[in-house]
């Protein structure tokens, strides 16, 4: 049997696994799965139709599946899915997708969304993603897998985060981010690679030489951007890493591409050299 603590409101109709754990007054919706391992702290709140894969830790009084703050929503079966082990710390928010997306705000596996953190409706976090404190996602926000964003960074609705990117704290993002990217300010610009991330990670020397010669041949060098799309791509050709940055700059964008903030990012550059 589930250990379900005697203060805890589990709706019927829930589905909870043999071996999970809910704390003192939490409070489970019917439409709630909780799968094998699944641990919800004191006061939490699970409710809509809320998947929680293996060994995903929920703490206490974070808020999971309750309705987007969309003015547009009228309590349609919307949903929220979250992978194994991801932990959502305390006092942290996931809403709900809405029907002006695709109804499902999805984390993956191995995430860890940190305190009083916000991911609002019909954003999809993919694998190992690592949300600071106080960080805000607004809607339909896409991040990539192995991304660190920092605490109390903001990220425009319907932005796109590539994969291994990293987010400097207090950031606001209004663009999308390159994979392997880095940046930061108010409002943030591309300030270079996240070098530390890429050699920590094992991407090779050699790939990690096409990635900055793909960074300052886009966002350092001169005449147009589609040339200088078109140069990268043979100059550096045969690399997997840099066809997937131009991958992503070639899809297609609400937002917009972020760019470099030329003097703090040609520093850097200079200093990673």
């Amino acid at each position: 049997m589930a250990q379900i603590h005697p203060t805890a409101i589990v709706a019927p109709g829930a589905t909870i696994a043999s071996s999970a754990v809910i704390g003192p007054y939490a409070t489970v919706g019917e439409h709630v799965i909780l799968a094998d391992g699944v641990q919800v702290g004191a006061h939490a709140v699970l409710d809509g139709v809320t998947s929680l894969a293996e060994g995903v830790q929920i703490l206490p009084f974070a808020s999971v599946g309750l309705p987007p703050q969309d003015l547009k929503y009228k309590g349609e079966p919307t949903r929220v899915e979250i992978g194994a082990r991801t932990i959502v710390r305390e006092h942290a928010t996931v809403h709900r997708g809405s029907v002006s997306g695709d109804g499902l705000t999805r984390i993956g596996a191995d995430c860890l969304i940190m305190c009083v953190a916000h991911v609002g409706h019909d954003c999809v976090l993919d694998d190992r993603v690592i949300l600071a404190n106080n960080v805000m996602l607004g809607g339909h926000v896409h991040i990539g897998d192995t991304v660190f964003v920092g605490g109390g960074t903001a990220i425009h609705q319907s932005v796109r985060i590539g994969r291994q990117a990293v987010i400097g704290g207090m950031s606001g993002v209004e663009r999308d981010v390159i994979p392997f990217g880095s940046c930061m300010g108010n409002r943030a610009r591309l300030i270079g690679l996240n070098l530390i991330g890429l050699k920590r990670r094992g991407f090779g020397r050699d790939a990690i030489n096409a990635l900055r010669a793909t960074y300052r041949g886009l966002f350092l060098g001169r005449g147009q951007f589609e040339g200088r799309m078109a140069d990268v791509a043979s100059s550096q050709a045969g690399f997997k890493e840099v066809e997937e940055v131009l991958a992503f700059i070639r899809t297609p964008s609400k937002r917009g591409l972020m760019r470099a903030g030329r003097g703090v990012a040609e520093a850097a550059e200079a200093e990673a050299a």
